[in-house]
């Protein structure tokens, strides 16, 4: 067993946990998506990046790829948040916004996890 892959693919599937958690809940309500969840799956999301950072290989290309755009996904979600908080105002379509910013991320997440997983049963033992 690779510790380096127990991590990384441990801070995958966390990012996509997170990110789930973060989503779940009506898209009109703000109430129901903790600020601290979407933040927590950022970090996430990008401690994630960094482990996929070394892999030279085309799927670790595909992976890395992946990260980016949810990394890109959610500091955009948390962008929109605070420009809604602080500089328009908290309405449907911001908050709306936000939850769509978030959903992106997670499929980007979903796809990362199928792909590690279809990486991890292809690898020889």
């Amino acid at each position: 067993m690779n510790l380096s892959n127990v991590i990384s693919g441990f801070f995958i599937i966390l990012a996509l946990t997170t990110n789930f958690g973060f989503f779940y809940g009506d898209p009109t309500v703000i109430d129901e998506h903790s600020r601290y969840e979407l933040f927590a799956a950022i970090i996430f999301n990008l401690i994630a990046t960094v482990y996929k950072l070394g892999d030279k290989t085309q799927i670790g290309a595909v992976l890395l790829a992946t990260s980016l755009v949810a990394d890109i996904q959610l500091i955009s979600s948390a962008s929109v948040w605070a420009f809604g908080e602080y500089v328009v105002g908290m309405n449907t379509e911001v908050v709306v916004a936000i939850i769509s910013l978030s959903g992106g991320a997670m499929i980007a997440n979903i796809v990362s996890v199928i792909l590690f997983t279809a990486e991890t049963i292809k690898s020889k033992r």
